[in-house]
């Protein structure tokens, strides 16, 4: 398993278009991603899931992959938080 932690940069957070990216970056891999807000823990593959994480601009979340494909997969879903969601 591959972790890393990073800080939600965009000003609206994990908001419905920027969870569908994630979603849709995710959901590309066969690992499973796992996404990690203080005491909660969601699967960053389920639309649901990611919306009722409640993750905030500024949050600190931690992207958890374990797979055959973990560290590409953690690769994507890193950099697509790095870059703010490209908002």
């Amino acid at each position: 398993m591959r972790e890393q932690t990073l800080a939600i940069t965009n000003k609206i957070g994990l908001h419905a278009r920027p969870a569908a990216l994630l979603v849709k970056t995710a959901a590309a891999y066969k690992s499973d991603i796992t996404l990690v807000k203080g005491d909660k823990s969601v699967n960053a593959k389920s639309m649901l899931a990611i919306m009722s994480a409640g993750v905030k601009a500024g949050d600190a979340v931690t992207v958890r992959a374990a797979g055959e494909d973990e560290e590409q997969a953690l690769e994507a879903v890193a950099a697509l938080i790095k870059a703010g969601f490209n908002e």
